[in-house]
């Protein structure tokens, strides 16, 4: 059975990398979520920009990241994970 949160459509197939980032900045000081994480030179201690559960633009450290994660064991359901904006400089 096909959980309707993974999107519910055997035929694809995707993988990317996960990081869970915890929350700098905002209302969600401190809290954690899983982000899409698209940029390859990404590491544990960096610090990012997202969008927290309010859709506010913030400040969060990447806490840890999981590489090459199919889109049928993300963290998040695949389809509607968000993906962290860029990295601080």
């Amino acid at each position: 059975m096909i959980h309707s949160m993974a999107g519910g459509n055997l035929g694809s197939f995707d993988v990317c990398d996960f990081a869970k980032v915890k929350f700098l900045t905002g209302n969600d000081v401190n809290k954690e979520s899983w982000f899409k994480c698209q940029i390859v030179s990404a590491k544990v201690g960096d610090i990012c920009f997202v969008y927290d559960n309010s859709n506010q633009l913030v400040e969060g450290e990447i806490i840890r990241i999981d590489k090459q994660v199919s889109s049928f064991s993300s963290p998040v359901p695949y389809k509607r994970a968000k993906s962290i904006i860029k990295m601080k400089t």
